[in-house]
């Protein structure tokens, strides 16, 4: 799981990325507080053959990206 919610992007984008670097997952969560970065993650997500899941929660949003 990344929790980037309090972060500005690009740090969301930045954190997702050393994740999928690291461990490939099949699946990760990823929580964020603003839009910006949900569209950010979710573009870079997708980039990397990943597809998002996205639940707004109030002003949190989750994440789920699966391969």
């Amino acid at each position: 799981m990344v929790d980037a919610r309090g972060l500005a992007c690009p740090m969301p984008v930045v954190m997702v990325q050393k994740e999928v670097k690291k461990s490939n997952p099949a699946e990760l969560t990823v929580l964020v507080d603003n839009q910006c970065a949900v569209e950010n993650v979710t573009r870079f997500a997708g980039s990397q053959g990943y597809k998002v899941a996205v639940k707004a929660d109030g002003e949190d949003f989750t994440l789920t990206l699966t391969k």
